[in-house]
């Protein structure tokens, strides 16, 4: 059995019996499993990143085992964007974000699945709940991943931080019937590296010893904020690899990229500072859809627009939120991306003020066009308390507030297709 730890000094982890050891293990000496991590500081770190494998894509294959073996991408029809690839889809080139018809080129055989993002945000709240059963310090990024802070729970738990993941990563895979990959460090940067390095159902680790050396050989293009414009000038300026940027002093790229180039600086060296935040809120809410065909005329962009502002208003309603601003987002037959914003005078959570202010917008921009997709979001989020003052007008937020609880109120009952607005029927 292995000897009772203090946990500055756990260099090996089994990740299925929990059991440590203060020295390198190949294999686990309690219960013979190969799962191992080690590493000179694991009993030390204590800042994670977690991140479901192929989240959308291994809940539906947990749902359907008859999909276990098969290739699935996640996401639209032959227009739509793959949201997910599981990852016998990825050997064969599909990944998130590429277009559904060029991955489908890739991949002919695979089993295209329309995203469920209910059973998606179910299997979310019980992940969350496991995570904050470890540790009330959690940030969570998306639905299947988030940031942990375990630094005050090896008294609590009597193990290390690593331990804890480890049984997190197992409660997970038992109630949840899904694999995560765990990235652990002494930073948030460096722990969201981690969780890259080993997937599917991986766990690394980067410690203060070994960070600079980690990421000397990683792209540019890791380090959070470059996009492919800085990229491409960091390119120009013979700045290919992270270590590439290593080799100059800070005080180089400040006065070359400003604040841009102190930052990089500081991430290439393993540096960062931000803590965990566990009161992170959305920034933004929006919905969009991407058109079968291509669609240039105004009256059927006015419906969608309309039909794409009700589920933003429902989901501002639903989560108590309103916001301050309306962005418009059309994308053109090119792909060219097209965003317009608007800011309101006081918050909103109206379908009506949303549409409104999107239209406003829209017929400003589209001039025969032809669009693929359109999508209108509301920014700058506040409590809904604030949300559509009574004014002196009308036709003001006030009596649109009234209509729409109205509406809410049929709905509720008897259904979302029980009422509407004439603008959401199809003209021809």
């Amino acid at each position: 059995m292995p000897t009772k730890l203090s946990f500055t000094a756990t260099v090996s982890l089994c990740r299925d019996c929990l059991a440590e050891f203060e020295r390198t293990q190949r294999s686990c000496v309690v219960c013979g499993s190969d799962r191992m991590v080690s590493h000179p500081e694991l009993g030390t770190l204590t800042t994670a990143h977690i991140d479901c494998d192929a989240f959308y894509a291994a809940i539906e294959k947990r749902d359907n085992p008859d999909l276990v073996d098969k290739p699935v991408l996640i996401g639209g029809g032959k227009r739509g964007v793959v949201s997910t690839a599981c990852y016998i889809a990825r050997k064969y080139g599909p990944r998130s974000a590429m277009p559904m018809y060029t991955a489908l080129k890739m991949c002919p055989h695979a089993v295209v699945i329309r995203p469920n993002m209910a059973k998606y945000a179910e299997a979310s709240r019980q992940v969350r709940g496991i995570f904050d059963s470890a540790t009330p310090i959690v940030e969570p990024l998306s639905l299947d991943e988030a940031f942990l802070d375990l630094a005050g729970t090896t008294t609590l738990f009597q193990r290390s931080a690593a331990a804890t993941l480890a049984f997190v990563a197992r409660e997970i895979e038992r109630q949840v019937r899904i694999t995560v990959s765990i990235g652990l460090s002494y930073n948030k940067f460096l722990a969201k590296i981690a969780s890259d390095l080993d997937k599917p159902r991986g766990f690394a680790v980067i410690g203060m010893a070994d960070a600079v050396s980690r990421l000397h050989d990683m792209p540019i293009t890791k380090i959070p904020g470059v996009g492919p414009s800085l990229a491409d000038r960091l390119k120009v300026d013979g700045f290919f690899k992270i270590g590439d940027l290593q080799a100059k002093p800070e005080s180089e790229l400040a006065q070359r990229y400003g604040e841009t180039g102190v930052q990089l600086a500081r991430r290439a060296r393993g540096q960062d500072t931000r803590r965990i935040n566990t009161e992170r809120e959305s920034k933004s809410v929006s919905a969009e859809t991407t058109f079968n065909d291509d669609v240039s005329d105004i009256v059927e962009l006015r419906r969608q627009l309309w039909l794409q502002s009700e589920r933003v208003s429902e989901r501002l309603k639903k989560n108590g939120l309103a916001g301050r601003a309306i962005a418009l987002k059309l994308k053109t037959s090119r792909f060219k991306l097209v965003t317009r914003q608007h800011r309101l005078a006081a918050p909103t959570q109206l379908a009506e003020v949303i549409f409104r202010s999107g239209e406003m917008l829209l017929v400003k921009e589209a001039k025969g066009a032809h669009y693929r997709l359109i999508g209108i979001g509301v920014d700058d989020l506040c409590e809904a308390d604030l949300a559509d003052p009574p004014d002196l007008f009308a036709d003001g937020p006030g009596r649109q507030a009234g209509i729409e609880k109205a509406m809410d109120a049929v709905r509720a009952k008897f259904g979302r297709k029980a009422i509407g607005k004439g603008r959401a029927t199809r003209t021809k």
